[in-house]
Order: structure tokens, then C-alpha cells, then sequence
């Protein structure tokens, strides 16, 4: 038994510098902050829960492939096709929305831009009034303001390379 606590209490993550962690917070602070403000600008709703998440794998993570752009715009795209297709063909049905964040998530690795916040985003597009190109829109608009301040961010010491280069 006390194995089996030891396991799942285990930290896997290595230890890291204050200054990075302090920088990660305040890259995501600042991000959710140019989104909230835009949305603020542009009546448009833009401050939704998936890009919260996105901001942890930017800020937090921006060297795992799961946070570089491609894997960001192409993860929210199949998602969002895939949510928006489904709620069209199955209209106010709760479980087109199961059935949405499933396919997402098997399209996902098979076009190999596995984004795990999007996973959310047919839970967005079912319980909320984002529909149609709406939710295109915000999501379009969230990813651009966020990979765009992560790229500068980054280049603030300590420095990370941010997007990874293909070798």
C-alpha cells in the first residue's frame, strides 16, 4: 500500500529556478491579460478556459511538443472542425459533445498536432453560444495573441528557444 501512495505522489517534473518559474507566471499573467484586453476591444469573447491551459504549455512547458505552434493552431483547428462539424449534426444532444472531444483527441496524434487544451473545446462550443465561425474567431484570435507574446516572451532572459527548431 505504501508503494502504491509513493507512486502516485512521485514528482516527476525536475526541479527548476525561481527566476524561471516567476518568468513562466508572468508570461502567462501578461498573456491572459492581452487576450482579456482584446476581448475587452473587440466585444468578442475571447477569454475561454482551453487558452488558459494553452498559456500553462507556453509559458510553463515551451519546449515540449505539445506547445509549439503548429501542434497549438493545428490542434485547435481539428478541434474546432471536428466540435463545430458534430454539434451541426447533432444539435443540442449532450453526448455529441463526448463524442466530439473523442474524435478530436484521435485526430489529433494521427495528424501529429496534439494540443490537449483544444481536447476542451467541443465542451466550449456545446455549453456556450460560441457557434460557427464565432468560435473560429476567438480561438483564431486567442492562438495568434498568445504564440505571438510567447515568442518575444521567450527571448527574455533566461532565455529559452521558443519555437523549438527542426533539426
Amino acid at each position: 500500500m505504501r508503494r502504491h501512495i509513493k507512486t502516485f505522489t512521485a514528482r516527476h517534473e525536475p526541479v527548476g529556478a525561481l527566476s524561471s518559474h516567476l518568468k513562466s507566471g508572468s508570461g502567462a499573467m501578461i498573456g491572459v491579460l492581452l487576450v482579456g484586453g482584446l476581448a475587452s476591444l473587440t466585444g468578442l469573447p475571447l477569454l475561454i478556459a482551453p487558452l488558459g491551459a494553452t498559456a500553462v504549455l507556453l509559458f510553463g512547458q515551451p519546449t515540449s511538443p505539445l506547445s509549439q505552434p503548429m501542434n497549438i493552431f493545428g490542434g485547435y483547428l481539428v478541434a474546432a472542425l471536428v466540435g463545430a462539424g458534430i454539434m451541426a449534426l447533432f444539435p443540442s444532444v449532450w453526448w455529441a459533445a463526448a463524442l466530439a472531444v473523442g474524435v478530436s483527441i484521435a485526430l489529433m496524434p494521427m495528424l501529429r498536432v496534439t494540443h490537449p487544451p483544444a481536447g476542451a473545446l467541443p465542451l466550449v462550443a456545446m455549453a456556450s453560444p460560441y457557434q460557427g465561425s464565432m468560435l473560429f474567431e476567438v480561438v483564431l484570435i486567442g492562438c495568434i495573441s498568445l504564440v505571438s507574446l510567447a515568442i518575444l516572451h521567450h527571448r527574455i532572459p533566461p532565455r529559452m528557444e521558443y519555437p523549438r527548431r527542426v533539426e
